[in-house]
């Protein structure tokens, strides 16, 4: 490993989840078993990818870990909050995403992850019953009892480090208002008045977690972290921030294979998508004002990678429409399609079709535990503020969009953009460009 000003990985890494459903306890329990040696982390960069280092004769490349120091799974401990009550194994089980075989191994493990009471408002997710739920006066009253959650846990775990984790379910819209979310002090201010139309509860942990030194990651598509107020208090905290919305099926291969039709030059008409999901995610989407939230995020992509004002005899006025339905005979086994019109040689018109049965939470996994990993990484190289280069991880990437930045939604160059930040961590030279 070359010279480079990182802090060490030492001592218990801390990663505390919002949600401890199908995706977290999926996380918790391949993480769990991969430690013992009873499965592989399958899906996950960091324990997988290499990054090509120097060029030429000094040609060599490297997994991640070779590269900078990067939290070990054995340093990893897990806690969580959720509105029903009921321990990670139960959870697991619940969920049925993963066999019991490959849950029983860490049974005694999951079992001692119980959810703290969740920082939760009905309101914003109308089809949630749990009771596990804080009793709290005001938004600010959510804060200061997350904040105190994050303490105990870091000071009763024994942790060097937290990171914050955003795994739960997608909250209705809340559009950006310039009053309340541009500034860390109207957000303040806000919060204390229990402004509860602006102030969602994904905000209280967000600030609660950078509040009390952790970077914080947004999972979901949730109207969070992607705020000026927000990023003033990444800014003033010296703290990474990364989100929104884990990148998993359809966008992922959106995102991946959009660039085909762009850099073959055809046109596109319309690309059409619909999904059917059966777990919790699927039961909170079933409302409308939660879908509106995924759908911004899920609508984001194309119109980034495939632009009019670049080529407009291709990219005018196509048509793009994303639908999730609600099936609970699936559960957690999504199912996407895509129809995608596109035309070539004088116009004629061709159809792709894509069809991903997948399965959400063994896709989330290692999303999630690339993420946690990387954005220790990046607290510990100093670096704060919005974190650009996990967007490969994330379907709606942050951006500055008060300056009329565009999120980069081009999974080859998000790719560049990750492997460009671990040479710069790890003391080489940034030596790939995105066009």
């Amino acid at each position: 490993m070359k010279s480079n000003n990182v802090k060490p990985a030492q001592g218990k890494l801390g990663i505390m989840v919002v949600g401890n459903g199908a995706v977290a306890t999926t996380f918790m329990t391949g993480v769990l078993m991969a430690r013992k040696g009873l499965t592989k982390p399958i899906g996950s960069m960091t324990q997988y990818d290499k990054i090509r280092i120097g060029k030429g004769s000094e040609k060599r490349y490297l997994k991640y870990n070779e590269i900078v120091p990067i939290a070990q799974l054995e340093d990893i401990v897990f806690g969580c909050w959720d509105v029903y009550p009921q321990n990670a194994y139960q959870s697991a089980v619940y969920a049925e995403v993963l066999k019991r075989e490959d849950i029983e191994p860490v049974r005694e493990e999951l079992e001692q992850i119980v959810p703290m009471k969740a920082a939760f408002d009905k309101n914003y997710a109308k089809r949630l019953d749990g009771d596990n739920v804080k009793d709290c006066a005001t938004r600010w009253d959510m804060v200061e009892a997350l904040r105190a959650d994050i303490r105990d846990f870091k000071a009763s775990k024994g942790c060097d480090r937290i990171v914050v984790l955003w795994a739960a379910s997608t909250e209705i819209y809340v559009p950006i208002d310039k009053d309340t979310h541009y500034t860390l002090s109207a957000l303040e201010a806000a919060m204390k008045a229990d402004d509860r139309a602006h102030i969602a509860p994904s905000m209280c942990y967000a600030y609660a977690a950078l509040a009390e030194g952790a970077p914080f990651v947004m999972g979901a598509p949730n109207t969070t972290v992607d705020i000026p107020a927000m990023w003033e208090m990444a800014e003033k905290t010296h703290l990474p921030i990364a989100g929104k919305d884990f990148k998993t099926g359809q966008t992922l291969v959106k995102s991946g294979f959009a660039p085909i039709i762009s850099t073959r030059c055809l046109g596109l008409s319309g690309w059409f998508s619909t999904n059917i999901l059966g777990n919790r995610d699927g039961l909170v989407l079933d409302e409308p004002d939660n879908f509106r939230t995924k759908e911004v995020s899920k609508l984001s992509t194309l119109e980034t990678i495939l632009k009019e004002e670049e080529q407009p005899d291709l990219y005018t006025d196509y048509y793009h429409k994303v639908r999730i339905n609600y099936y609970p005979p699936r559960n957690d086994n999504k199912e996407s399609w895509d129809n995608i019109d596109v035309f070539g040689w004088m116009g004629y018109p061709m159809q792709i079709k894509i069809n991903f049965l997948c399965r959400d939470s063994i896709l989330a996994a290692p999303v999630c535990l690339d993420l946690c990993l990387l954005i220790d990484l990046a607290a510990r190289a100093g670096r704060y503020g919005t974190q650009r280069f996990l967007s490969f991880f994330l379907k709606s990437p942050m951006h500055d969009y008060t300056k009329g930045e565009e999120a980069v939604n081009h999974l080859y160059e998000q790719h560049t953009m990750l492997r460009n930040a671990l040479r710069e961590m790890g003391g080489y030279e940034a030596d790939e460009e995105l066009d």
